[in-house]
């Protein structure tokens, strides 16, 4: 009879007991990109801020592991199954890529919690504690309403500065395209009728391909646009990050663009879109930086897609492992900055 309540005692203290409790590890990993510069570079700049905070709190440990790139984020993964099983209570992971899954999969096998941030891999992500990401369709759908908001009309040639090969990119694509064809609305409202889009006017859009986020290789693909002087008629640019707009800034300041182009294209009062923050463009936006040729724009912005987001993945992950229920889909909304908002937004490096 002793035994018997004995035993049931325990079993309540343990249903009274928060999940985390019964946690083998103590331990949060956070796997990022290298803390380098742009986004993504500041991707771990936040994520270290987090686990200074939770190595602080006492109750976890938090290491940040940064990466170059994907081969070296998979053996980060695998190292942890192989050695840090016992000690780790979960990870928090911004894929490099999609070829991370299979080292994702091992986690998930070994039973380590994952939380995956904005590289969101489909095979893998039912398993996740929780899929947290800026929402990349509403990207899209800012900047198209943004250009609607300036004049932009159905058929309009857009030039499209893309990312890389993964489904941020193929979410801003539609994100763009389901907005102004009608499927999408931003901030609760819809494109008007009258300035809905057909599946053939669309064909307008020209897509760069993959520019790997980086600054340099839109500016070359803007000074080869540009080199057919009839290009400095085409007015929208839709950038899926701020480096490709900086990128743009660069070429129109620099030498590759013969003058008479460049006075073209600024008399068209080219409009031109971004996103993420980066307190660069901010300055640019706001006059801080380039004002006179900001100022020949007929429109700037920033659909907003902060760096910081890791820390509400990481801040989930540590909700998971004291007991709390989370949303496995957590989205971010999308603001626009522009030149009469931009004092109330802080960029990052």
């Amino acid at each position: 009879m002793k035994k018997t309540l004995l035993a049931v005692i325990l079993c309540l203290v343990l249903l009274a007991m928060p999940l985390s409790a019964l946690a083998e590890g103590d331990t949060i990993y956070i796997l990022t990109p290298t803390e380098d510069h742009g986004w993504t570079g500041s991707v771990a700049t936040f994520a270290k801020t987090s686990a200074e905070e939770i190595n602080a709190a006492g109750t976890w440990k938090a290491e940040v592991s940064t990466a170059p790139d994907a081969a070296s984020q998979i053996t980060q993964l695998e190292d942890i199954v192989a050695n840090h099983a016992k000690d780790a209570a979960g990870v928090v992971i911004l894929p490099q890529d999609d070829t991370v899954e299979f080292a994702i999969q091992q986690l998930i096998d070994a039973n380590i919690p994952y939380v995956a941030f904005d590289r969101i891999i489909a095979g893998v992500k039912d398993s996740a504690v929780a899929n947290v990401s800026g929402d990349n369709e509403g990207v899209g759908a800012a900047v198209a309403a943004y250009f609607v908001s300036l004049g932009l009309k159905p058929g309009d040639e857009i030039i499209v500065f893309e990312g890389d090969t993964s489904s941020v990119t193929t979410y801003r694509d539609d994100g763009f395209k389901k907005y102004l064809t009608g499927e999408l609305a931003y901030a609760g409202e819809a494109i008007a009728d009258e300035a809905k889009w057909t599946e053939d006017q669309l064909a307008s859009l020209t897509f760069s391909g993959a520019m790997n986020w980086s600054r340099s290789a839109a500016k070359e693909y803007f000074e080869s646009l540009m080199s057919d002087s009839k290009n400095a008629a085409i007015k929208w640019f839709y950038s899926q990050d701020d480096e490709f707009a900086l990128g743009i800034i660069e070429a129109l300041q620099g030498s590759a663009i013969d003058d008479a182009t460049k006075a073209a294209i600024l008399e068209n009062e080219i409009v031109i879109s971004a996103a993420g923050g980066a307190q660069a463009l901010y300055d640019v936006i706001g006059g801080k930086e380039n004002a006179e040729l900001a100022a020949s724009f007929g429109g700037l912005a920033v659909a907003t897609y902060s760096p910081a987001m890791i820390q509400d993945a990481i801040n989930l992950m540590v909700a998971s492992l004291n007991g709390e229920d989370v949303a496995q889909e957590y989205i971010v909304p999308v603001e626009i900055v522009t030149e009469e908002n931009v004092a109330d937004y802080v960029g990052f490096n």
